[in-house]
């Protein structure tokens, strides 16, 4: 018998599924710009990595 998914599990699939990124360490954002969580940094929407310090969500 299988068990049903918990109730977290449903909810992050249900804002993945719908473009939200459920990462835990992920990009904060500071108005239109992505916001290193470890330095600071500001950067556009299309950075995948901070340019000031070197993080990334990966």
């Amino acid at each position: 018998m299988a068990s049903a998914p918990s109730t977290d599990d449903m909810f992050d699939e249900f804002l993945t599924d719908r473009g939200h990124d459920v990462e835990e360490a992920g990009w904060e954002e500071n108005y239109n710009k992505k916001q290193c969580p470890d330095c600071g940094g500001l950067h556009d929407s299309t950075a995948t990595d901070c340019s000031v310090c070197g993080w990334s969500p990966a």
